[in-house]
């Protein structure tokens, strides 16, 4: 079989760098289209920074890197360097890259792309707020029919929230753009944080990619460590969720992940529970399903994925 096209939307974000750091070093499962930042963890400059950083740290400045929306469709940006510090990835000193921006937006990318690509071939990662995908299915609405499918990191249900006590972070920063992608008829796989808090990183985790004695797994190893304080402490687990990368696991190896295919609604209007994913898990409700939900991992087959891969930068 020849390599998924893949869009990366992103904003990264340590966890979002492992992700596609994944999708590079698997040249045989996916082949990276491009990368579109979003504002999410950090503003948009520092994700659009960011993502450049990720891609030199992999030797792959051939990558274009395109910047997009600075804010929600309807609301202030809310921010997360609460966790991710203020740079988005912070932990080890990072030079500043040299690569260039792409001159045109991410959204007419995404549009471009699809409209280029022969349909039912591009699918859209979307790891981080969803305002890009979404603008550009508002912009251009006959490419929503061309895509292939999104796999998405965002929401939760059982897990409940990590930025409120209803809603996830990506879900939250943007739910009318998550209403509209969900919305949209096109073929869903969601990785929610019922899934994500079982990507848990551990000592012996960790180890094995500063083991690799490469850049990446040096990287990889600080980024890990930085970014699971604010979780082992929030949680008082044994460490930290690593969850974008659940997004490109799945593309390699869907058997890793366990889900459900059910109806998921996006709460836009309640000030309590305002960007919550209401999954219709149990099938009460006569709703359409809409959404692959998944809720369960191989955690040790995750990992071993994603530390042989790595291996390969």
């Amino acid at each position: 079989m020849s390599p998924k096209k893949i869009i990366i939307d992103t904003d990264p974000g340590q966890d979002d760098a492992v992700a596609i750091l994944l999708a590079l070093a698997s040249p045989e499962d996916v082949e990276l289209l491009g990368i579109t930042a979003v504002a999410g963890n950090v503003p948009l400059p520092l994700t659009a920074r960011n993502a450049r950083i990720i891609c030199e740290l992999a030797g792959r400045t051939d990558v274009p890197v395109f910047a997009g929306c600075d804010a929600p469709l309807k609301r202030k940006l809310v921010t997360a360097e609460h966790v991710h510090g203020k740079t988005g990835l912070d932990g080890p000193q990072l030079a500043e890259p040299t690569m260039p921006l792409q001159d045109r937006h991410a959204v007419d990318f995404i549009i471009d792309t699809l409209r280029a690509e022969p349909p039912g071939t591009v699918t859209l990662c979307p790891i981080g707020p969803l305002t890009n995908i979404a603008t550009a299915m508002l912009r251009a609405p006959d490419i929503i029919a061309r895509i292939e499918r999104i796999v998405l990191m965002g929401g939760a249900y059982f897990e409940v929230g990590n930025i409120t006590p209803a809603a996830e972070f990506n879900i939250y920063v943007d739910p009318e753009a998550a209403e509209i992608v969900f919305k949209a008829g096109v073929p869903l796989v969601v990785m929610p944080l019922d899934v994500t808090h079982k990507a848990l990183t551990t000592k012996a985790r960790i180890d094995a990619f500063r083991a690799l004695g490469t850049k990446v797994g040096d990287m990889v190893a600080a980024w890990t460590d930085f970014f699971e304080r604010f979780d082992m402490e929030k949680y008082g687990s044994e460490g930290a969720p690593l969850h974008d990368p659940c997004v490109i696991a799945w593309l390699i190896d869907p058997h890793l992940f366990k889900g459900r295919h059910i109806n998921v609604e996006i709460e836009t209007v309640s000030d309590l529970t305002l960007g919550m994913t209401v999954a219709d898990w149990w099938g009460v409700t006569d709703r359409a399903p809409n959404a692959t939900f998944i809720g369960d991992l191989h955690a040790d087959g995750f990992y071993a994925l994603l530390t042989s891969r790595l291996a390969r930068l």
